[in-house]
């Protein structure tokens, strides 16, 4: 539960299965893998993920930018695109989809984590230039059931787009320590994962 969730979009099926093999583990954790513009859309309204893998090129043209486009106007979580290979007029279009990060394939397992972690540090900073986390105190005031101190500090890495590891070492905490955290921030918030937690938020301070 306290794994950052990612959605694949790859329609190169042994693409997607090295990609989903190697995500699967402490940090990351696959919500779905999908190989078509539709299937992700799907995925996307009913199974919001964390971040999503967007190849750019799947079997019908330049689907990714598609699917990008609408996370931008309904979701605002952040995506990387994969990509083998795409003429300048592609990589433009690319760009002003305003992408966390690129991965050009074949990749290894070394470059696909340093691009995701880098692109939710970027997108946390984005929201963080948007908006602010509120003080704690107006948090609660909001909820049923109050967040400690040390779930705020969570729910504040949540907001950097940390992985659970990159808490622990920041916190000096095991990382069992931050999952069971993690999960109680989810309970109280009423959230399955952290892009539902950051749109929660959001949500309670609009009231």
């Amino acid at each position: 539960m306290s794994e950052v969730n990612v959605l694949i979009v790859e329609d190169e099926p042994m693409v997607a299965e090295d990609i989903a093999e190697a995500l699967n583990n402490i940090d990351f954790k696959v919500s779905a893998v999908v190989y078509t513009e539709k299937a992700a859309l799907e995925e996307l309204q009913y199974n919001t993920p964390d971040i999503a893998l967007l190849d750019i090129n799947l079997k019908h043209g330049n689907e990714g930018i598609q699917i990008a486009e609408q996370i931008n106007r309904l979701y605002q979580i952040p995506f990387v695109y994969l990509t083998a290979y795409s003429d300048k007029v592609t990589l433009q279009l690319a760009q002003h989809t305003e992408p966390a990060g690129y991965l050009v394939k074949p990749f290894t397992e070394k470059n696909l984590f340093a691009t995701l972690q880098l692109a939710l540090l970027n997108h946390g900073q984005r929201i963080k230039n948007n908006f602010s986390l509120p003080p704690l105190e107006k948090i609660n005031d909001k909820l049923n059931a109050r967040l400690s101190d040390r779930e705020y500090d969570l729910l504040a890495k949540i907001f950097e787009g940390l992985t659970t590891k990159q808490m622990a070492a920041q916190l000096f905490i095991a990382v069992s320590t931050v999952k069971t955290h993690i999960r109680n921030i989810y309970l109280k918030l009423d959230v399955i994962n952290r892009s539902a937690a950051i749109a929660r938020i959001r949500e309670l301070m609009n009231r």
